[in-house]
C-alpha cells in the first residue's frame, strides 16, 4: 500500500460516522429506525437527513416553550393537526417527556384523517412505552368539536396542514385557549381562489389589485395574503405573533414559520385591518374564516 493510501486508510479508521453527529444527545435511535429515519443499520439517507433536520429545526422553536409550561413540574397538553406518521410528536416525547417523571401526566395528541396512520402511531407509541401520546382519527375541523380532546390545551402545532386545516387548526387553538401555537402553512388555494373570482370588481376599484392581476401573482399574492390575514386574526385574539423563516428546510418552498403566545391583549386595531383587507380585496366572503369574536372587536 502507497502513503497515500495508508494515510487515508488511517482517516477512514479513525473518523466517526457523520450522521451521528447529526442525531440530538438523548435521542433514541432505536426509534429514529422505527420512523424509518435510520436503517437497521443505523445510517441516514439524503431524504431521512432532510427530513430529520426540518423536525429537529421545529424542535429549536418548541422546547423553549415546553420549558415555559413545565415549570413547576406541570402536566403539558400538546396537539398536532395533520399528524401524518407523527415524526414530530414522537421526537418531541422521546426529547423533552419520556425521561421526566414529573411530566408524566402530559399529553400529546396526534390528529390525523388516515386510518392506518393512526393504527401504525398507536402501536408504535405502544411498543416503545410512551403512554403520553394518544392518536386521534379524525379532521382538523372535526377535532374542535370532539369529545375525545380537553377544553383546554397548552401548545397547537400544525405542520404542513394544507390549505385551510392550517385555519382550522387556528379555531381549534382559539376554542380551546391555546397558550401557544407553532404553524407552518402550507397550500393556501381559498383565498387565492376568491381572488381569481372576484378580481374583475376589486381590478377597477383598487389599483392594489395590480399585485395580483396575472395569474401567478394571484398565486403568490394570494398564499401571502393568507399568512397576513392569519396573523392579523391572532392578534385580534390578543396572541403576540412572530413570524420567521424556518431555516434549514431548503427543499421546500413553504418555509414560513408563525408561532403565537397568548398575552390576553386583543388588539381591536389588528381587527380592523384584517375587516379592510377584505374589503379592499373583494374577499369579504371569507370574513367567517378570519372570524373575529364580537368581545375581540369590542375590547381595545
Amino acid at each position: 500500500m502507497s502513503k497515500k493510501n495508508k494515510a487515508s486508510a488511517v482517516k477512514a479508521d479513525t473518523s466517526p460516522p457523520a450522521q451521528k453527529h447529526e442525531i440530538r444527545e438523548g435521542q433514541s435511535e432505536e426509534l429514529l429506525k422505527e420512523l424509518h429515519i435510520l436503517t437497521r443499520d443505523g445510517k441516514l439517507n439524503q431524504d431521512s437527513r432532510r427530513k430529520l433536520k426540518q423536525v429537529y429545526h421545529l424542535y429549536q422553536f418548541i422546547e423553549p416553550l415546553l420549558n415555559n409550561l413545565s415549570a413547576g413540574d406541570r402536566a403539558v397538553s400538546l396537539v398536532d393537526h395533520g399528524a401524518g406518521k407523527s415524526y414530530l410528536g414522537f421526537i418531541l416525547y422521546d426529547l423533552f417527556f419520556k425521561n421526566q417523571p414529573a411530566l408524566k401526566d402530559s399529553r400529546i395528541y396526534g390528529i390525523e384523517t388516515r386510518a392506518e396512520l393512526v393504527q401504525k402511531s398507536t402501536e408504535l407509541a405502544q411498543r416503545l412505552g410512551f403512554p403520553g401520546m394518544e392518536f386521534l382519527h379524525l379532521s382538523v375541523a372535526d377535532s374542535v368539536t370532539s369529545d375525545k380532546l380537553p377544553e383546554t390545551v397548552d401548545i397547537v402545532t400544525a405542520l404542513h396542514a394544507c390549505d385551510t386545516a392550517t385555519d382550522d387548526a387556528i379555531e381549534f387553538a382559539l376554542r380551546k385557549k391555546a397558550r401557544y401555537m407553532v404553524l407552518v402553512p402550507c397550500c393556501q388555494a381559498e383565498v387565492a381562489a376568491e381572488l381569481r373570482r372576484t378580481k374583475s370588481q376589486a381590478v377597477k376599484s383598487n389599483p392594489l389589485s395590480e399585485l395580483w392581476r396575472h395569474p401567478i401573482h394571484t398565486r403568490e399574492f394570494g398564499s401571502q395574503i393568507t399568512n397576513v390575514l392569519r396573523c392579523l386574526q391572532l392578534e385580534a385574539h390578543g396572541y403576540q405573533v412572530t413570524v420567521t423563516e424556518l431555516v434549514g428546510w431548503e427543499h421546500s418552498m413553504k418555509n414560513e414559520l408563525i408561532i403565537a403566545e397568548y398575552k390576553g391583549q386583543p388588539q381591536k386595531r389588528a381587527a380592523a385591518r384584517l375587516h379592510d383587507i377584505l374589503e379592499n380585496t373583494g374577499l369579504q366572503s371569507l370574513q367567517p374564516r378570519f372570524f373575529v369574536a364580537q368581545d375581540t372587536e369590542a375590547t381595545s
